[in-house]
């Protein structure tokens, strides 16, 4: 409603160039603000009021520090192309900015063709909007899905939470009930100690009874296990009777092809019918007859299809039903285990109750008997006290009047002995005043109250640590100065047995240490560590080397801090530690190619530590007889894009190429490496010549890119019939394999601390690492698209050397173990359990032959991974009268021509997310069906010579 209250300004066509610019700058604050220059630069480009060094001048000029002065600049280079340039402006703002655009212009935007200048075609313009239109589209739609995604998982989320509050309370409430168990059979536990430490004499016959009563419930426990184990088998085998019985009153089903052998026996018969016909209708018939006989071979064929495929049905069908009668046959015998089980547990339950019962009269028992004895030894020291006073009295009448009769010293009352042996009252000997009279160890008749019992496991737990750090202990030794060095080195124990003697406190740490028990140490060789101030890094040293040999340090400059230190020629860097802004930084050249190392050395700016290993023998092998070092980098690329030789040492390369990398820093070069294209079947070098290195050949890539994209569609089409460019990006890993994630100070336009501040190396690969195999035995065959193979794979198994992959029937136990070791290549259907995996496809293997895959693309990585490479060959699709024939086969099997050209286009798109070469097979190279094979076979033939080269799967 708003845009059509909107009043309708001056037409802009009429107005002069003066009164549209001055239009322009009363609102350049307003456009200046709302507007993106990268969003307005295509559609100025297109109209050629811009051109590309006015592009790169807006986009990348350091000096524009933000988008309002970009677009501000853009305005600028705009007002000198005069009318054009306004006009060509106040169109892009009609187009993205269609509000801005009525409220400079007062007027409605339109996509009317009338309503634009006519500075870009009508065929331009329409394709440019309709972009514009899908791009739009595109991201309202990846918003939709993008927001639809959240929902679900915010839901899934929720619903995840929620199980894991339940889980939560459910494990706390069993946490406490496990608790309040471990509690109660530790009381249990203790009580029975208890009633061991007792007087076990007046118990002997009590537990004879407990024996012989145990004894009768373990045999009648015995008798009823007996009596489920008889009824357990009487069940199974009134099962086996009945499935049995079931399995031998079944009878075969009836043919199922026999009406179409009547129908065909009928039509024979009226083929022999004789008639009598003129011989221009003869030759009708008898050309029609030959139509009709190529008509009966080809049903002929479809019949025997259709029987082998009934065949196959009616044995599957008779396995699976087997395989159903044994599954119910296990979920009896289960459901009988269960029942035995629980039964089981119920008669465990039963014998604990009697337990806790015969415990709880145990405990009585022995309180009774702990009373009983208080009480007799509490009578026994009356009379002995009731003796000594007769006793006393007695002498004291015999005596002398005039003499004072001693005090009788008091007799000790009855103590309970140590339970310890002789040997170790030896040595100590414990008083009964020093323990209180509530303890454990206490000599009194009276039992222990709980208070000692939880004090006696503190005891044991304190005893027990006491141990450990004990234990502990022995690991370090006191080193005393002078001469008792090695006599504490030589009896570490006698100086920790002395430590309390001599004074010294556990708590305070000693001033040496020295671990008595060598740890063990892996040692690969002499590593020094130097720090030095290593500003202008360069400069004081000179590198050689590579990833092969190692990085050494080839010249020190006189004078210098790193000669000061000591540092020489020879010595391998390891790596290098520095501080940039504030942060430690590490890196490890130990692998590092040497335009690697040359860089990382040169970003040190301060004070630094070298991690040197002297190696003067791999060092000498660099060196030439002429004294200067030769190349020490050597690793295998695969180039992803297409370069042409400008000079005559630049090496020619196209898209997935193999070569090999020699040099990183080749001498009177820049930016350039030197390598040299690989032999197909060995590993030798064939034509060498410079390549650009990997930032170099980044920016290539990236422009090619652009100008694939501003090409015709045309053009571009006839150049996508020769690969130039392969996508491979490193957004899904950490680091770059080839080169670390250089920052150029010159694009820097924010701090170092900034996480926003745009990187000068991109994630687009123009190289990836790969690793040469020679697989020892026939690989794999894989044909694509996977419709087209699947008619292919029977014919190409009927050769000779090729066997096609059967799949296996495993149970589900073994599916569940055999995905859980990636070991199942592709299922056949949904849910089941026929799979191809990768014992069906080694076995095959071993016998010489090639195993034909009848699978898709998503099994590659899973081969790989066991180091089995199988050869991939992409069938191109065309409209020649081959490929029609081809595609009735196809539909045949139930596939329609278009699903076969999906299935083409989709899988063509995924080859290049592959980690391997691959072949393709061009339209014109056969003519039918017997051809097509025959290249095939010449192809499997000339691919097994070949070494296989793979890359990290980036993917």
């Amino acid at each position: 409603m708003a845009a059509e209250c909107v009043p309708e300004g001056p037409d802009l066509k009429e107005m002069s160039e003066e009164d549209v610019w001055e239009l322009i700058n009363d609102n350049r604050h307003r456009i200046s603000l709302g507007v993106k220059p990268c969003m307005l630069i295509p559609y100025l480009r297109q109209a050629r009021v811009l051109t590309e060094m006015d592009e790169d001048e807006i986009l990348s000029c350091l000096k524009l520090n933000n988008s309002s002065m970009r677009t501000s600049h853009m305005l600028d280079l705009l007002r000198i192309q005069g009318r054009n340039g306004a006009m060509a402006l106040l169109e892009s703002l009609m187009i993205h900015y269609p509000t801005i655009y009525t409220q400079v212009t007062g007027r409605k935007p339109s996509t009317v063709p009338s309503g634009f200048s006519g500075l870009i075609k009508y065929s331009d313009l329409t394709e440019y909007l309709v972009k514009a239109l899908t791009g739009m589209q595109k991201e309202l739609k990846e918003a939709r899905q993008e927001a639809s995604r959240l929902g679900s998982r915010c839901t899934s989320l929720e619903a995840q939470l929620g199980q894991t509050l339940e889980r939560q309370e459910e494990s706390r409430r069993l946490k406490a009930d496990h608790g309040r168990m471990r509690k109660h059979l530790a009381a249990a536990h203790h009580d029975i100690l208890k009633l061991k430490d007792e007087k076990c004499g007046l118990y002997a016959r009590y537990t004879a009874v407990i024996e012989e009563r145990s004894a009768a419930n373990i045999h009648c426990s015995d008798l009823n296990l007996q009596v489920y184990q008889l009824q357990f088998e009487l069940r199974k085998a009134q099962t086996e009777r009945d499935f049995e019985r079931q399995r031998s009153l079944k009878c075969p089903s009836p043919s199922e092809t026999q009406k179409l052998q009547d129908e065909i026996s009928a039509l024979r018969r009226q083929l022999l019918v004789p008639e009598k016909y003129s011989p221009a209708r003869e030759d009708i018939l008898a050309q029609d007859l030959v139509e009709v006989r190529d008509g009966h071979m080809e049903l002929a064929e479809q019949l025997r299809c259709y029987r082998e495929e009934n065949e196959q049905l009616i044995r599957e069908r008779q396995e699976m039903e087997e395989h159903k009668e044994c599954l119910a046959l296990q979920v009896q015998k289960l459901t009988l285990d269960c029942e035995m089980y629980q039964q089981n547990g119920t008669v465990k339950q039963s014998q604990l109750r009697e337990l806790q019962t015969e415990r709880d009269h145990a405990c009585q028992s022995r309180d009774e008997a702990q009373a009983q004895i208080a009480r007799s030894l509490a009578e026994k020291n009356t009379l002995r006290s009731a003796h000594t006073e007769w006793k006393f009295s007695w002498e004291s009448q015999g005596s002398s009047s005039d003499s004072l009769p001693s005090s009788p010293s008091p007799r000790p009352r009855l103590r309970r002995m140590h339970a310890i042996g002789p040997d170790s009252m030896r040595g100590c000997s414990i008083e009964s005043g020093n323990v209180p009279p509530g303890s454990v160890r206490s000599q009194n008749v009276e039992p222990p109250c709980p208070e000692t019992l939880r004090k006696r496991e503190k005891t044991l737990w304190c005893d027990r640590d006491s141990s450990e750090t004990a234990e502990c202990d022995n690991d370090f030794v006191f080193i005393p100065s002078g001469n008792e060095v090695e006599q504490s080195v030589m009896s570490p124990t006698l100086s920790c047995q002395s430590n309390n003697s001599d004074g010294l406190s556990r708590a305070s740490a000693p001033p040496f240490l020295l671990r008595s028990r060598p740890r063990a140490m892996r040692i690969t060789g002499r590593v020094l560590t130097i720090s030095f101030q290593g500003e202008e890094l360069l400069s004081q040293l000179q590198v050689v080397g590579g990833n092969k040999t190692g990085v050494f340090i080839h010249q020190v400059t006189e004078g210098s801090a790193a000669n000061t230190v000591g540092i020489s020629s020879g010595a391998q860097i390891l790596e290098v530690k520095y501080e940039q802004a504030q942060q430690a930084l590490r890196m490890v050249l130990e692998d590092s190619t040497l335009e690697e190392a040359i860089w990382g050395l040169g970003q040190v700016r301060g004070f630094c530590h070298l991690s040197l290993r002297p190696n003067q023998d791999a060092y000498k092998k660099l060196l030439l007889q002429s004294g200067e070092a030769m190349s020490g980098d050597s690793f295998y690329v695969r180039v992803n894009m297409s370069l042409t030789g400008g000079s005559q040492d630049t090496l020619t390369v196209s898209c997935n190429d193999i070569l090999h990398v020699t040099c990183t820093r080749p001498a009177g070069t820049d930016c350039s490496w030197r390598a040299s294209h690989v032999h197909p079947c060995q590993l030798l070098d064939l034509k060498t010549g410079n390549l650009p290195n990997y930032y170099r050949a980044q920016r290539l890539l990236i422009r090619a890119i652009e100008d694939m994209s501003l090409q015709p569609m045309a053009l571009r089409k006839a150049r996508d019939k020769q690969k130039t460019v392969r996508i491979v990006s490193t957004g899904r890993q950490g680091r770059n394999p080839l080169w670390v994630c250089v920052e150029d100070s010159k694009d820097k336009s924010t701090g170092p601390g900034d996480a926003s501040a745009p990187r000068g190396c991109l994630t687009l690969m123009p190289y990836t690492l790969v690793t040469p195999y020679f697989p020892p035995i026939c690989r794999p065959v894989l044909l694509l698209p996977t419709i087209l193979g699947r008619v292919l794979d029977q014919k190409l198994a009927k050769w000779q050397g090729f066997q096609l992959c059967e799949p296996e029937l495993l149970s589900s136990s073994e599916h569940a173990t055999r995905l859980q070791r990636s070991e199942v290549l592709e299922e056949c259907e949904q849910g089941g359990q026929r799979c191809y995996t990768l014992q069906s496809v080694e076995r095959v293997m071993k016998q010489g032959t090639h195993c034909v895959l009848p699978l898709g693309l998503d099994c590659v990585r899973r081969l790989h991974r066991a180091e089995i490479f199988p050869i991939i060959i992409f069938i191109a699709q065309s409209k020649s009268r081959a490929a029609r024939k081809l595609k009735s086969k196809v539909q045949c099997l139930g596939w329609s021509e278009e699903q076969l050209l999906e299935c083409s286009r989709s899988e063509e798109s995924l080859l290049d997310k592959l980690p391997c070469l691959y072949r393709i097979v061009s339209p014109d190279s056969w003519d039918d069906k017997t051809t097509l094979l025959t290249t095939l076979h010449s192809i499997i033939l000339e691919e097994q010579k070949k070494i296989v080269w793979v890359e990290p799967d980036l993917w």
